[in-house]
């Protein structure tokens, strides 16, 4: 099979798949990774002006190199993207810019360790690999919108949350933003300060702390405990977390409730279930007249472009520890609540790459080892 070979692709060059990088190299492995934007850092410079992390700089770096910013400080969008592109460049990644994986499917299944690889094809040619780690990002590919948004009015400006940059953006007249997990309340709170502002969705509750508050420093060592040894795959309350934050968003953050009704936003605790004349409707009927709607809904899980059986019923893969039981030689990094709440905070991926490449190693081990038993008996 023709195609340029490589012990591991490494698809995605986000935070979680330049930290699998780095634990790769560690171990002596070779590879090399893929991502579809023109620049490292893309997908954070896309985000909207003002956001900056949850957690502050100290707790922000990959491994081997911290983020260079002062500790209790907390980074915008394009302080990230600027340290993601310094990160591969410090420690010589082999990364490629501009190439999108349009597939990934297995190469064969007669292979030693029951597999015989991965093919991932490119818009730029194919390349075979023992092992593809996918890396694509925490909550998938695809901004997601109601199937009943193209019903509104097309007078009405409509922003998923990945499109939003700034409140210049909107037309004169009401905005509704539609998801309060944190990006909506964070969105919600910026916009009302020139537009009347109504958020609706459900409640995700809230952090009890300010985070630039300097009582928060103090505080702040437990909480990352608690996201990273409390909140995990191997308790009960961080499996029952998962399930919610995978389903509804996170709780409020930065901006809380108080903030919200401080500023003049409409807190409605319904979702938008509807269209009703061109106009948005909630769930308890009420038609809410505005000129902007800001989707603040999430992403869309699509592994469809993996061939092969890798999701459950709820479209997330099935992995443990990012390691995909069913289809050796394919890897997950970077997904919500991986491993723990950590595993979706820039600080905690480098914890979750870390178990990912020494599977990979002991893998290539076994794979090396059953190869030079076949040689040995067939020249028997």
């Amino acid at each position: 099979m023709n195609g340029e070979r490589h012990e591991t692709v490494v698809i995605g060059a986000g935070q979680a798949g330049l930290a699998v990088g780095h634990q790769l190299a560690r171990h002596g492995r070779e590879f090399v990774i893929l991502d579809g934007n023109d620049r490292i850092g893309d997908n954070w410079r896309s985000h909207w002006d003002s956001l900056r992390l949850y957690s502050p700089a100290r707790y922000d770096g990959l491994p081997g190199m911290r983020f260079p910013a002062p500790g209790w400080s907390f980074p915008g969008k394009d302080q990230v993207a600027d340290y993601l592109q310094a990160y591969a460049e410090r420690f010589r990644l082999p990364v490629r810019t501009g190439v999108r994986v349009t597939r990934l499917s297995r190469a064969d299944t007669g292979g030693p360790d029951g597999g015989g690889g991965w093919i991932v094809d490119t818009d730029g040619g194919r390349l075979l690999a023992e092992n593809a780690v996918v890396a694509t990002g925490t909550f998938g590919r695809g901004p997601y919108v109601p199937p009943f948004a193209p019903q509104l009015d097309p007078r009405i400006l409509q922003l998923h949350s990945c499109e939003y940059r700034n409140e210049r953006q909107l037309h004169d007249g009401p905005v509704l933003v539609v998801g309060a997990s944190h990006s909506g309340a964070d969105v919600a709170y910026e916009v009302a300060g020139r537009h009347r502002t109504v958020l609706c969705g459900r409640e995700t509750g809230q952090i009890p702390l300010t985070l630039e508050a300097r009582s928060t420093r103090l505080a702040f060592p437990v909480l990352w405990q608690i996201a990273d040894r409390v909140l995990t795959m191997g308790t009960p309350l961080g499996r029952r977390m998962r399930e919610e934050v995978r389903s509804h968003g996170g709780p409020l953050l930065r901006v809380k409730a108080a903030d919200l009704a401080r500023a003049g936003v409409e807190r409605v605790p319904e979702r938008m279930a509807g269209v009703r004349g061109g106009m948005p409707v909630l769930a308890g009927g009420r038609v809410v007249e505005v000129a902007n709607v800001v989707w603040c809904t999430g992403f869309r899980q699509d592994f469809g472009w993996i061939d092969a059986p890798v999701t459950g019923p709820d479209g997330w893969p099935l992995e443990h520890r990012g390691v995909a039981e069913d289809a050796p030689g394919l890897y997950f990094c970077g997904l919500s609540f991986q491993r723990a709440f950590s595993s979706m905070l820039i600080g905690g991926a480098g914890r979750d790459a870390a178990v990912v490449a020494k599977h990979i190693a002991a893998r290539e081990r076994r794979l090396h080892r059953a190869e030079r038993r076949e040689h040995v008996l067939s020249a028997a």
